[in-house]
């Protein structure tokens, strides 16, 4: 595909929140790929905010970024962190540079050890309201560009308004309900893809590929599929082993 292809493909991601039935842990995944296929990143984190205001981990490329997203949040540092409590992009920092990382040394060190060179962080806001961070990670010691820049705020912002407006009309509480149910659809996927990796004898990742894949090709909600998987209504035997 094209990078307008690209583009207009996340765009129509974000029309598909107003069904029904919409996923949305599985729409930030795929607005983690999105983001890896259009701004030639390594690796991409989605932190949005609880009814609590607390930043929680909802979506990640991989499980070396998920765990150092974690870590971000057990430390309160890093950019991610940041950028949400100033609802500022911090872009093109460079994690072996001490004067860039100064605010954050724990978690560029972590991060160098995962095997980053260069991050960026960009805000999940609708005007005033800031719901989370778009965090970009690169193994390479290179610059986001102004013009991926711009695109990857579009896409962060594409991601806010998704969270917040794709249950209006089902619930009077968008926010509150919306980022509830996906805190709980969060810990169901991180049960279920630990169950098939043990059952497996296969990674988290792709363990997790696998169960995406599998939902996308029969049209089942990623969510659904692993409540099935964990309370054993799933022949695991029919999912295609990775």
């Amino acid at each position: 595909m094209t990078r307008e292809e690209l583009l207009l493909a996340a765009m129509v991601d974000a029309v598909d929140t107003l069904v029904d039935d919409f996923d949305l842990i599985d729409f930030l995944h795929q607005l983690c790929d999105r983001c890896n296929e259009l701004l030639d990143v390594t690796a991409v984190g989605v932190m949005i905010t609880d009814p609590e205001g607390r930043l929680q981990l909802i979506a990640a490329s991989d499980e070396h970024t998920r765990l150092l997203e974690l870590f971000a949040l057990q430390t309160d540092q890093g950019p991610c962190v940041e950028c949400h409590r100033s609802g500022t992009a911090r872009l093109n920092i460079s994690l072996v540079s001490p004067v860039q990382t100064a605010a954050f040394p724990m978690f560029a060190e972590r991060a160098r050890r995962t095997g980053f060179a260069t991050t960026h962080a960009l805000p999940m806001r609708l005007r005033q309201q800031v719901v989370g961070a778009l965090n970009l990670f690169d193994t390479r010691e290179q610059s986001l560009s102004a013009a991926d820049a711009r695109v990857g705020q579009a896409l962060a912002d594409v991601a806010t308004i998704a969270i917040l407006q794709q249950r209006t009309i089902m619930f009077g509480n968008v926010e509150r309900a919306q980022l509830r149910s996906a805190l709980s659809s969060r810990i169901v996927i991180e049960q279920a893809k630990g169950i098939l990796a043990e059952r497996w004898n296969t990674t988290l990742d792709n363990a997790f590929g696998t169960l995406r894949r599998y939902a996308r090709t029969h049209q089942l909600p990623l969510t659904g599929l692993c409540r099935q998987l964990i309370d054993g209504t799933l022949d695991t035997d029919a999912i295609p082993r990775p």
